[in-house]
């Protein structure tokens, strides 16, 4: 569905001969309502049509204390607001401040088999216990009854299928989904300069270059100025519109005891310099496994946490669907959520635990006893991070419990951002209070979340609404630091 067009391009739509230019009649699936409750109000001045099945399946999940329990209660409200009006026929439809209409339709089988084309469909489809083939059977008389096109919208990939096979045309919920340049490459802008004006750039640290140069470019975007083959320097464009050196990156950060973290390539160094810009209160991150993402987040919020830039630390990774418990797991919430934060924790682990030589004995420890210790005197080492989870300095967070919290003066992680929805993130962004820094960090590619896609998901969709504003950055990770091992597997597996 693109949901391009607005109420003020109707004018060149108008009934010719009372016969209406360019509307089109959009029946809506289960699952647009779910991901989306305001799409109803996203279709111009185009027809919409919901059918009873569509109720039937929302009812089932109403009851749900979950995030698509509440989309469920959202959409009945606002059918409920619309069909509320005096004289409002809810099968008949009622208008839309677009200029459209909107109405429940209710299939009646005895009427829809006097056409072909349903008949057809029933021979194909037999069940028709199936929501799914109620809903495409009752696209099908829709189509019998009112001007063509008659299109339903749908993020089911099978559903899609499923329409396209009996001829129905079908397409996907398009108003939140990317562009797909936006999630096509991940590399850094390189731009061409002189010698003379990289010497400048080096120099005094700023450089201005014309608008035909800098075409695409956004605040807070990285690029790698580039005066031949060797001579480069990295830059960010300012609010004032230059480009300006990266005053914020360090040549290692260190937290504690633990090791030196240092960036080893041009991405990890832009990253680091927006985490670390007291400016910059949202950062999101495109990068495959292994490009050190979610370690350069945590241990540059670890390092401000220790300088008291912020008050602590949250980690947090969207395990399930947002607003489902973990209840199902033993323990505190700390340990229902440790098995889907293992990396976060592995990552303190690397960032904080003392290396080899530095108070700790070196080499396996000496036998002191040819027999087997009493368990009870074996205690497994405490991890150098769990007093600061004690303290709440470090903060394991369960997405299902953020809504209407208010967030002060944290610098908050979200691994994995990827299997969000965009209405998930709406909520995460929205709870960050004065002093928070957000850290959204994830690969696009790798898509568990059956609700969203590549271009559709919560990390892409926050990016690229948020693009252009001064406390928003994005850094795009390319190069696997892992291993050579990993990033050849993630490049050819």
């Amino acid at each position: 569905m693109n949901s391009s067009s607005s109420p003020s391009s109707s004018a060149a739509r108008r009934r010719r001969g009372g016969t209406p230019v360019g509307i089109k009649t959009f029946v809506l699936d289960t699952n647009v309502l779910l991901h989306d409750p305001a799409c109803i109000h996203r279709f111009a001045e185009n027809h919409i049509c919901i059918p009873v099945d569509v109720l039937s399946e929302l009812d089932r999940f109403k009851n749900e204390m979950t995030e698509r329990g509440s989309n469920a209660r959202e959409v009945h409200r606002a059918l409920m607001k619309i069909f509320s009006t005096k004289g409002a026929s809810v099968t008949e439809g009622v208008p839309t401040d677009g200029g459209g209409s909107i109405r429940v339709a209710v299939y009646d089988p005895e009427e829809a088999r006097k056409f072909p084309s349903v008949q057809g469909f029933e021979r194909i489809f037999h069940d028709l216990e199936k929501a799914d083939h109620r809903i495409l059977a009752c696209t099908l008389w829709l189509r019998e009854q009112v001007s063509p096109p008659v299109i339903l919208v749908s993020k089911d990939l099978n559903m899609q299928l499923k329409a396209r096979a009996v001829g129905i045309e079908c397409e996907d919920y398009l108003h939140d989904k990317v562009e797909p340049r936006e999630v096509a490459n991940f590399d850094i802008a390189r731009i061409e300069i002189s010698q003379h004006e990289l010497q400048r750039f080096a120099s005094s640290g700023r450089l201005m270059l014309p608008e035909n140069r800098t075409a695409g470019m956004m605040v807070n975007d990285y690029a790698l100025l580039a005066a031949g083959e060797q001579a480069t320097m990295p830059a960010k464009l300012s609010v004032s519109g230059e480009f300006v050196r990266l005053h914020h990156t360090p040549e290692s950060i260190k937290v504690g005891h633990g090791r030196a973290i240092k960036p080893m390539n041009l991405g990890q160094a832009c990253l680091l310099d927006a985490l670390l810009d007291p400016e910059i209160s949202l950062v999101t991150c495109y990068g495959q496994a292994g490009t050190g993402k979610t370690l350069l987040a945590v241990a540059a919020g670890l390092q401000q946490v220790f300088g008291r830039t912020y008050h602590g630390l949250t980690v947090s990774r969207p395990i399930v669907a947002m607003g489902q418990t973990v209840g199902f797991l033993p323990g505190s919430l700390q340990e229902k959520m440790r098995p889907w934060l293992q990396p976060v924790y592995d990552a303190l682990d690397l960032l904080m635990r003392p290396m080899e030589g530095q108070g700790q004995q070196q080499g396996p420890a000496r036998k002191k006893n040819r027999f087997m210790p009493d368990p009870q005197q074996v205690q497994a080492p405490a991890a150098p991070y769990d007093p600061l989870i004690q303290q709440g300095i470090i903060e394991v967070e369960a997405l299902c419990y953020i809504r209407g919290r208010s967030i002060p003066d944290r610098f908050f992680v979200l691994d994995e951002a990827q299997q969000l929805t965009p209405l998930e993130a709406k909520t995460i962004v929205t709870r960050m209070s004065r002093g928070s820094k957000l850290v959204l960090v994830g690969d696009p590619a790798q898509i568990d979340n059956p609700y969203v896609d590549s271009r559709s998901n919560g990390l892409v969709y926050t990016r690229q609404r948020m693009r252009g504003q001064t406390f928003a950055a994005h850094v795009p990770l390319v190069k696997g630091e892992r291993s050579a091992l990993a990033e050849a597997a993630a490049r050819l597996l």
